[in-house]
């Protein structure tokens, strides 16, 4: 089954500083779904990419552009983009990287599976599952998703195995019903609390192996501060978790844990 002709996709877009990816990941999303809209949200980058596009926009009404006055995080970039997509009724809201690292060519398999079933809120672009696969990635940073993922499952008794990808589907029914003003996670993190958060409402995940390439242009932005939120957030997660099955304690709300 495919998305009717009626449903609308947004594609996110967090900007900061990917001024010489930014065209080809536009470029190559709108051709594998030409009915599509984009949205960057740019975090004023110093090297333009907020003005190159804007130029991208004055020249396809498909591309739309945001522009925070600074660098708040890939979290908040997402929360700003969904809000956005959820005031102009978009049916489907993807996150993607632009620095071309997420395959636009897989966006018609992930939509697919999204529109498989009402029960599916989000679908993931995984790298951990059969058929998935990175490319040109230091053996270390492969190493640290891996073990990041599983330490992820097994606290929060997950069988998603990518938690931390950050190619995903979502459902406008699904981040409709989230309170982001509850969700401080800003970090790589905020994909594991989204993925939590999709699950207790009752929503199915699917998963879509993709092949991840690292990018080509620019730094990437994994830190050991994020690093070091994801394991404390994860760890704090699941105590609330353990916490909230004996009712003789009180829970803290997941995003404050």
């Amino acid at each position: 089954m495919t998305p009717t002709p009626r449903a609308r996709t947004l594609v996110i877009l967090p900007t900061f500083n990917e001024r010489q990816s930014l065209g080809r990941v536009v470029e190559r999303t709108l051709r594998a779904l030409p009915s599509t809209h984009i949205l960057v949200v740019d975090d004023d980058s110093p090297d333009g990419t907020g003005i190159f596009a804007e130029t991208l926009a004055a020249s396809d009404e498909r591309v739309h552009v945001l522009h925070r006055s600074e660098k708040l995080g890939l979290g908040a970039a997402y929360i700003t983009g969904f809000a956005w997509g959820l005031e102009h009724g978009y049916d489907w809201l993807i996150e993607m990287d632009a620095d071309g690292s997420h395959p636009p060519e897989a966006l018609p398999r992930m939509l697919e599976a999204a529109s498989a079933s009402d029960s599916v809120g989000l679908v993931i672009g995984s790298r951990w599952v059969s058929g998935g696969s990175v490319e040109d990635w230091p053996k270390g940073r492969e190493l640290l998703s891996r073990v990041a993922n599983t330490y992820a499952r097994i606290m929060l008794g997950l069988s998603v195995r990518d938690a931390t990808a950050g190619y995903r589907v979502y459902r406008s029914a699904v981040l409709a019903g989230f309170d982001f003003a509850n969700v401080d996670s800003k970090g790589y993190c905020f994909q594991i609390d989204l993925t939590l958060r999709t699950l207790d409402a009752g929503f199915a995940i699917s998963e879509v192996p993709i092949h991840f390439r690292e990018r080509e242009f620019g730094v990437s932005k994994m830190s050991r501060e994020i690093v070091i939120e994801a394991l404390l957030k994860v760890t704090g997660w699941s105590f609330t978790r353990r916490v909230r099955r004996n009712p003789s304690e009180t829970a803290l709300p997941l995003g404050n844990a």
